[in-house]
């Protein structure tokens, strides 16, 4: 059945490359082949290698969710020439599609496979943190839940940067989208990212969904009209039910423009600083090491863990640490590393005794229900879920909840055999904050990273209440149909002081690392409310690191505001 396979992936390749074949026709009928994973595929982006001779007037460092966007924008004026550099490589392959694959992407060359340093908050466990490495980014990894967080959120970021306050950036959300639901007040059609409904949502995720109601908790249609509270089905960033990353909405396209050049596989080294302005990039690529040179700005892209560690590593960051790993300091900027901030989740979990699970996905029969967009295979595993507060006086809501029709342990690596279901309440209202920083002066060296997970006592009580939470909903009527025995905590787990065990030795993160480089113009910020890194000329961040505080739910849709704006800022400042 393999060598099969592989003989009619490269019937499909024929196709795509000679152009009878669309782009998504392509992804779709692979995918379609039958075992998810096994088909690895290259879809003809434009990689080309950068050389310097050639002029750029923009480098962006990362091609992920805010990188596609800034570029895609920056290239619309095309006058100018565009250079993305991106550590990993194509968004080629098969499971990255596939929505219900991207757990298998785990560890793999497509992921920069972070552990974070022992957690006290943790009891001394160290947590997993995946990060995309490779066209699109995280977007291409992620769960691809719509979410843009509380109005509350923003607007405390605009009391020290005007401008990013949610009815300020609420257009930002209304222009990137091509929202299934159509045009509204809230939403927007004809923008480069697809936001669906969830084509064939599991019966699990819609008894969830009954049976928050039965508890008596608020239903919530829509989690992007400004308020969040409720249970509700999940909007995706999926088309025709494969996954639409912000490689696919906007740099491929841009890619199409003829000024926007991308080179994949490369691993910066530094950035290039002349008398207090950046000017370009030092970057690896195979077995050479290359410069490329921005004749306007250079703008670093690479996430929370990347862009500050690139700082550091071209000498900008806090003295003591750069002189510590012999860095020649061209900007004692404490902030750089500070402030990293993340939201964390804990399974509940239970036997299914019927097998309509996400574990049947990688059927035949599943496999021809894609090539309609339907079936297990579309599934995000996170379909569904919910926000609460418990504090009345919050300003936003602490608790979210995500809903797998799966069992979802350890990151999906510790899934048992059979059929189960799990609902993970999360601390989103998230008050510990840690840190990263450089382990070594060598670009190749992981920095070390400290998300302070649970560290402050607020976070993991919420914890402890959100677990009651979710033990109650998956106990009402709707799932009696479906409950097997309780997998985790388990019945061994009763008082409070058992919850915070387990919650301590089970956490792991909501892969929402944010605000390393945190935007403002206190001590601690790296960048003012234009992007612009302080004290140096020609260099911004655009991405989640510039985020003040976190905000209260999944993070890739402001990332991608995050660059819209920036292209914004840069064309006004020019």
């Amino acid at each position: 059945m393999k060598n099969k396979n592989n003989k009619m992936s490269a019937h499909l390749q024929e196709d795509f490359e000679a152009g009878r074949l669309s782009r998504r026709g392509f992804i779709k009928a692979a995918a379609a082949l039958g075992v998810v994973a096994s088909v690895p595929m290259v879809l003809g982006a434009r990689h080309a290698r950068a050389s310097s001779a050639d002029k750029y007037d923009y480098v962006i460092i990362g091609a992920g969710s805010a990188g596609s966007a800034l570029a895609a924008r920056l290239a619309e004026d095309t006058s100018k020439n565009i250079l993305v550099l991106e550590a990993g490589p194509p968004d080629s392959h098969q499971a990255i599609h596939v929505p219900v694959a991207f757990p298998q992407l785990f560890k793999t060359p497509f992921d920069w496979d972070y552990t974070s340093v022992p957690q006290s908050g943790l009891a001394g466990n160290t947590v997993y943190i995946p990060r995309g490495k490779v066209y699109g980014g995280s977007s291409s990894i992620n769960a691809m839940i719509y979410m843009r967080g509380h109005p509350n959120s923003y607007n405390a970021w605009a009391q020290d940067n005007p401008g990013w306050s949610y009815a300020e950036l609420l257009p930002y959300f209304i222009r990137g989208e091509d929202n299934s639901r159509g045009e509204s007040p809230d939403h927007g059609v004809g923008g480069p990212l697809s936001v669906i409904d969830q084509r064939d949502p599991n019966p699990l995720s819609k008894a969830m969904v009954a049976a928050a109601g039965e508890r008596g908790y608020p239903l919530n249609e829509d989690f992007n009209a400004g308020s969040q509270e409720g249970f509700g089905l999940y909007q995706v960033t999926q088309k025709g039910g494969m996954r639409a990353s912000a490689a696919g909405a906007y740099l491929h396209p841009a890619l199409e423009r003829g000024n926007v050049t991308i080179q994949g596989e490369a691993l910066v080294h530094n950035l290039i600083m002349e008398n207090g302005q950046c000017t370009g990039v030092r970057f690896e690529s195979g077995d050479e090491m290359h410069e490329v040179h921005a004749g306007s700005e250079v703008v670093l892209s690479a996430g929370s863990i990347g862009s500050p560690q690139i700082l550091m590593l071209s000498g900008i960051g806090a003295r003591s640490d750069l002189e510590a790993h012999g860095i020649t300091v061209v900007n004692d900027l404490p902030g750089v590393g500070q402030n990293l901030q993340d939201h964390a989740m804990v399974p509940v979990a239970y036997e299914c005794t019927q097998p309509i699970t996400l574990a049947g996905a990688e059927t035949p029969e599943q496999a021809e229900l894609l090539k309609e967009g339907m079936g297990l295979l579309t599934s995000n595993i996170g379909e569904a879920g919910g926000f609460l507060k418990l504090d009345p006086a919050a300003v936003a809501p602490e608790l979210q909840f995500h809903f797998a029709p799966n069992y979802f342990i350890a990151d999906g690596a510790g899934n048992p055999a059979g059929h189960g279901f799990t609902l993970m309440p999360g601390i989103v209202g998230t008050k510990s904050v840690g840190s990263i920083r450089l382990t070594s002066s060598d670009p190749h060296a992981k920095p070390a990273i400290d998300p302070a997970i649970l560290k402050d006592d607020h976070d993991l009580e919420v914890m402890v209440e959100g677990l009651k939470i979710a033990r109650n909903v998956l106990n009402a009527p709707a799932f009696d149909e479906y409950r097997g025995a309780e997998y985790m905590p388990g019945e061994s787990v009763h008082t409070d002081d058992d919850i915070r065990d387990y919650i301590r030795n089970n956490t792991q993160t909501i892969y929402h690392p944010v605000g390393t480089c945190k935007m403002g113009s206190d001590q601690r910020s790296v960048v003012d409310s234009q992007l612009r890194v302080h004290g140096v000329k020609g260099l911004r961040v655009a991405d989640a690191s510039v985020m003040p505080r976190i905000i209260n739910g999944n993070t890739n849709a402001v990332c991608m505001v995050i660059g819209e704006k920036c292209a914004d800022l840069i064309r006004e400042d020019a």
